[in-house]
């Protein structure tokens, strides 16, 4: 009995030890796991740095890859589109102007009724139509006679609030968000569709003819008078509404930037010099590129798996595209190699662009003791359930590192359009106002990259600059604006209203 007592006490014994030894091992390696995790997290703060210095470079960069875009066609990564835009609105505008959408599988058709400078938009109206999966492959006719269709009804319910003057023709602004190679302010060429459309022998066709056609068919007697993308209609539409809004940014799925160009000041240019003397250039600065902005290994593993490797760099780092996806990928890394979310990899966090910027901005902005709406995120999006509040924490701080990161290298790209005009620095005696429009969901819907833009781009142009800098929200773009910009280039600009 004895022995049986001691070999009892002794298996008794080894098996606390090795107990304890387990929780021991667990214990270190949750240890060892989290040191892990913050040196991933520690890394990715220092290469994704954005110090003054390393802003001014690139806000340098950016003011020479735009002289370069705009001496010669492919002189730079930066298009600086013409627009043929010399004329934006003055408030003076009267009369009533349609406006055509076309940039996914919805379009929307609009129409505004302006009243001058003492009634602005009397009136508005407008209607989305969703284009049947079919015709995005269908043909070039298909395609723009069902559009003239829908154009020609909503026409047809043109009400007593909206009045054309007799003997006058209606005349529209064709917002047009793909590739094209313009050719006048109501002409361009179709370089190639996107966003799910494929109709081959559109391409090459000038998309405004091919409307104008279609319009004919569907008996619409309608001019259209300016073809335009969405961040050319911001500027207008900013313009409208104020007389200093010279640069206007989208910062939304994507991101772009347009501004008043003088035109001696393109070499580019071979035409005669508009009468204004301006040029609204379209600048496509997604495409940007320069050594010194700063790129971390997620940023370029994401870039070589993309659609489009190698191009839209600067827009893989501050638009709501990309930001969630950066994020998604260093929680991986983490998960991978330093257990993160336990000893197993969540499935679902191994799928590209699951989680979202807006999802990346509810976090961000999460204000909650216990941070429950990282957690609620974390288990509906990523199947991740109970993530301790220390885990919380350390996500919270990964969406500031990116937002920071794509705020401030936004408003170092605005710094460097400032410093192209001539905006960046105060003349003794001279009380010039800079404003600059705004659209797009990422800036008007994640405060905490917004704010850090305003506050970046107040650091950068410094204090006395500041005092004549204002940012304005200017909404619709893609519809008001070109309403806007149809009848800044009426064909009866300068006849009297009958």
């Amino acid at each position: 009995m004895g022995r049986v007592a001691v070999g009892a006490a002794v298996i008794g014994a080894a098996t606390v030890v090795a107990a304890t030894a387990y929780i021991v091992h667990r214990r270190m390696r949750w240890a060892n796991g989290r040191v892990k995790a913050m040196e991933i997290v520690k890394d990715f703060e220092e290469d994704c740095a954005t110090s003054y210095s390393k802003l001014k470079h690139v806000a340098d960069a950016m003011t020479v890859e735009m002289h370069a875009g705009l001496a010669s066609e492919g002189g730079s990564k930066l298009k600086m589109l013409i627009s043929y835009v010399d004329n934006l609105p003055t408030g003076d505008e009267k009369g009533l102007f349609y406006a055509l959408d076309l940039g996914g599988t919805n379009f929307r058709v609009l129409r505004v009724q302006l009243g001058g400078r003492d009634g602005r938009i009397v009136n508005q109206e407008f209607v989305e139509v969703s284009i049947p999966p079919n015709l995005m492959v269908k043909s070039t006719d298909a395609l723009f006679d069902y559009i003239a269709n829908e154009l020609a009804k909503f026409v047809a319910k043109e009400g007593p609030g909206f009045h054309l003057p007799p003997g006058k023709q209606r005349e529209l602004g064709f917002t047009f968000s793909f590739p094209v190679m313009q050719t006048s302010i109501n002409s361009g060429n179709l370089i190639k569709w996107t966003k799910g459309f494929s109709i081959d022998d559109t391409i090459g066709r000038d998309v405004v003819a091919e409307l104008t056609k279609a319009m004919e068919r569907k008996g619409v007697d309608m001019r259209v008078s300016a073809l335009v993308n969405d961040t050319i209609g911001t500027l207008a539409g900013g313009r409208y509404f104020n007389n200093d809004v010279v640069v206007a940014v989208i910062l939304g799925t994507g991101s772009n930037a347009a501004y008043v160009e003088r035109a001696q000041a393109i070499p580019k240019w071979q035409g005669l010099l508009p009468k204004s003397g301006d040029m609204v250039i379209n600048m496509e600065w997604g495409n940007f590129r320069s050594s010194h902005l700063p790129l971390t290994e997620y940023d370029r593993a994401m870039d070589i798996e993309s659609l489009n490797p190698g191009e839209q760099i600067f827009e893989k780092l501050v638009s709501g595209m990309y930001l969630g996806e950066i994020l998604r990928r260093v929680l991986l890394r983490m998960a991978e190699e330093a257990a993160f979310f336990g000893a197993t990899v969540p499935p679902k966090l191994k799928i590209p662009f699951i989680l979202k910027t807006p999802d990346m901005s509810s976090m961000h902005h999460d204000t909650s003791v216990n941070l429950k709406v990282v957690g609620i995120k974390m288990k509906e999006i990523l199947g991740i359930s109970d993530t301790p509040l220390k885990t919380r924490k350390i996500v919270v701080q990964l969406c500031n590192i990116v937002a920071t990161r794509g705020a401030r290298l936004a408003a170092a790209a605005i710094f460097g359009v400032l410093k192209k005009m001539g905006r960046d620095t105060v003349r003794p005696g001279e009380k010039q106002k800079t404003v600059i429009a705004m659209d797009g969901g990422l800036f008007e819907h994640y405060s905490e990259y917004s704010k850090c833009l305003e506050n970046t781009l107040r650091e950068l142009v410094g204090e006395q600059v500041s005092e004549s800098l204002f940012i304005e929200h200017a909404n619709d773009g893609s519809g008001i604006g070109a309403a806007l910009l149809a009848a800044s280039h009426s064909q009866y600009l300068g006849v009297e209203e009958s």
